[in-house]
């Protein structure tokens, strides 16, 4: 059994998501910014009358924050029933992976991206970082923009 991921690129790294979590992937707008929430969280837009949190995904990885322009797609999410949104550079592609074709990332507790990731996948001659969406869009914070 396969399974598809949508494929795109931050900060120069290769990232999936599982397709079935997608609800849709929509064009930069601009972020209204909110008090009191993690550096991480953009801010909100408004996704056809509902407030969308929308996160900084290089942020949330621990890196540099994104400095979002138009060219900067939003994956839109779904866990659990609840949106957001992902900031991301580019988006590459829907790929197909065996079902147990996921590899376990090794790291530390000190690593903290590690938490974030399903597995590592061979792709082609890369290596796609699937990353746990559950687990990036774990912050009580977070429930605040929404």
């Amino acid at each position: 059994m396969q399974r598809e991921l949508i494929t795109f690129q931050v900060a120069g790294q290769l990232f999936g998501l599982d397709i079935m979590a997608i609800r849709e992937i929509r064009a930069w707008s601009p972020v209204t910014r909110l008090p009191g929430v993690p550096d991480y969280v953009s801010g909100v837009v408004n996704l056809r009358g509902t407030v969308l949190p929308v996160l900084d995904l290089a942020a949330r990885l621990g890196w540099e924050p994104t400095e979002a322009t138009p060219r900067n797609p939003i994956i839109v999410t779904d866990v659990d029933g609840q949106s957001r949104g992902l900031i991301v550079h580019s988006v590459n592609d829907i790929a197909s992976l065996p079902a147990d074709g996921l590899q376990q990332p090794e790291g530390t507790t000190h690593d903290n991206i590690v938490q974030f990731i399903e597995g590592l996948a061979p792709l082609n001659d890369d290596m796609v970082i699937v990353l746990n969406l559950a687990a990036l869009a774990s912050d009580d914070r977070v429930e605040l923009a929404a």
